[in-house]
């Protein structure tokens, strides 16, 4: 690893939505961190969010970005074609690393990102955030303290109907797009769900899928069905159908244990729902206004020496390994 950073100063590539709403302000917010330079391919738009965020360098060129003197890590907020490229970049320069979820748009390209990571030596962190927030540390800690028994099933269920964009064939988002996704929403949205039953209940060692492409908004697909097995032996499944109508709208993930069972979201936060021998419960941890802050608090500190971070490019890998098994890309 690179010598120990007493003061970590980010270099932005990418300044999208992401930025603006969960991540972006938080790296100004942890002690020992600042945002020194951004960059996108938009100049203008790389000038307007430096002004408007008091950063005082911005560039539209990736390696000028990392070759700044000033700049000693780098966040990558881009969408996921360009991931593994820009973190090996990184890498090469030996600055570590925060690159958003998923950590690239394959399994392939995710084990090149963690060959060089292991050759450099320069730490590579994935923006799972979620492991790090209240409302899922209060889910782990139910299942922890036995709440509902041995874990017996795992059952994701997700439904949203189209967005607007969806329907402009000229001009479709990103997020449906597979060579700059991965694949369609499934490659953006399921793999927050997968990371956190991997942090809850173990390594997925195996798993399958169908896909299908009901509505024909796009060329990806709109509609999946997998099946996982963890490796002690637990099964579960999941749907995933990102065209269905609004009365069915579901973002639910059910584990039913010997003596009980729990049922929590991952986009919504409604309440997190336990049945067991003392009746039912609610429980509604708050998170933070900027939900990436604590797992970026941890990450810096990691850099500085004085904590460890695990959300690492090959804790993050496995999610990709079980979306491209689900897809039948492998």
């Amino acid at each position: 690893m690179p010598t120990l950073l007493s003061n970590v100063r980010w270099g932005f590539i990418g300044c999208g939505e992401v930025t603006e709403r969960k991540s972006g302000p938080a790296f100004n917010l942890v002690e020992g961190s600042e945002i020194v330079a951004v960059m996108s391919r938009n100049k203008d738009k790389a000038r307007s969010y430096a002004e408007r965020h008091n950063i005082p360098r911005y560039y539209d060129d990736a390696q000028l970005l990392i070759d700044d003197p000033d700049v000693n890590a780098v966040y990558i907020a881009t969408p996921p074609s360009t991931h593994a490229t820009y973190a090996i970049m990184a890498m090469k320069s030996e600055k570590p690393v925060y690159v958003e979820k998923p950590l690239a748009a394959s399994y392939e390209d995710c084990c090149r990102v963690n060959r060089i990571a292991e050759k450099t030596g320069v730490p590579c962190f994935v923006a799972y955030y979620r492991r790090q927030l209240p409302y899922f540390q209060k889910v782990k800690a139910l299942l922890d303290a036995g709440a509902i028994g041995r874990v017996m099933g795992v059952q994701i269920r997700f439904s949203v109907p189209p967005r607007d964009l969806d329907y402009n064939r000229t001009n479709l988002p990103w997020r449906v797009l597979p060579d700059i996704a991965g694949g369609g929403y499934f490659y953006d949205l399921a793999p927050h769900q997968i990371d956190l039953l991997q942090q809850m209940l173990g390594p997925i060692t195996e798993a399958e899928g169908f896909t299908a492409n009901r509505r024909g908004l796009y060329d990806s697909e709109d509609t999946v069905a997998g099946c996982f097995r963890f490796q002690c032996g637990l099964p579960g499944s999941g749907t995933w159908c990102f065209v269905g109508h609004e009365s069915a709208k579901e973002d639910c993930i059910q584990l039913t244990g010997e003596s009980g069972s729990l049922h929590f979201s991952v986009f919504n936060y409604h309440p997190i729902v336990l049945h067991n021998a003392d009746g039912r419960q609610e429980f509604r941890p708050e998170n933070p206004q900027y939900v990436q802050l604590p797992l970026i608090e941890q990450v810096v500190r990691h850099l500085q020496g004085r904590a460890i971070c695990t959300c690492d490019s090959v804790s993050a890998t496995s999610a990709n390994w079980v979306m491209d098994r689900i897809l039948g890309k492998l």
